[in-house]
């Protein structure tokens, strides 16, 4: 006799605590605040797959979001919101710490990279500076000052990129002019050393 109305007020507390159920909106901005950690982190270019994952679980979230707001309010349920929530914010800090570590990676790959690219330059500008001189020489040492002057541009895009912390960029221009001055620097000791043995025959 007296079950029905307990189980009517059951329901109707039930009924109300469900109709006021509200999304998750700490969890939801930490969950952002991660994302956008990481996108300032640079996450997208030192730890591109990382920070993928975190919109893919930020692009969960919203659509979990989404689909709860178009549902009647008495039948929504957030709980799997501040799930992917977690997801998200989770995702978000890894990313961020990902790209923190190997941009300090790239930067001391980088600089290393100029150290090497400016000590090869020298070297080839030294011996370019006495490289041989005479009959048929011109238009060799001329290509070899061209390529000299290719590396030296090659290595002042290098600094001002590691100026800029655009530290991916910097390696393979650095690396691209010591390859240019080594280059240049074989030649003239080849040149050199085909001088002498020219002087022993004769």
């Amino acid at each position: 006799m007296f079950r029905r109305p307990r189980i009517f007020v059951l329901a109707v507390a039930t009924l109300a605590t469900v109709a006021c159920a509200k999304p998750p909106q700490p969890q939801i901005d930490a969950a952002n605040a991660a994302v956008s950690k990481a996108t300032a982190a640079e996450a997208s270019e030192y730890a591109p797959e990382a920070f993928s994952a975190a919109h893919d679980a930020q692009a969960k979230l919203d659509a979990e979001l989404k689909a709860q707001g178009s549902k009647f309010a008495m039948t929504r349920s957030y709980a799997d919101a501040t799930k992917l929530a977690a997801a998200a914010t989770a995702a978000g800090d890894k990313a961020a710490s990902e790209a923190a570590q190997r941009k300090q990676a790239a930067q001391t790959e980088a600089s290393t990279a100029v150290v090497d690219a400016r000590a090869a330059v020298q070297a080839a500008e030294t011996a370019l500076s006495g490289a041989p001189k005479g009959k048929g020489s011109k238009a060799d040492l001329e290509a070899l000052q061209s390529d000299l002057a290719a590396a030296k541009a090659t290595l002042g895009e290098a600094e001002t990129a590691l100026n800029s912390q655009h530290f991916l960029a910097v390696k393979a221009k650095a690396d691209a002019a010591k390859e240019k001055a080594i280059g240049v620097k074989a030649a003239v000791d080849q040149a050199i050393q085909s001088r002498q043995a020219g002087r022993r025959k004769s």
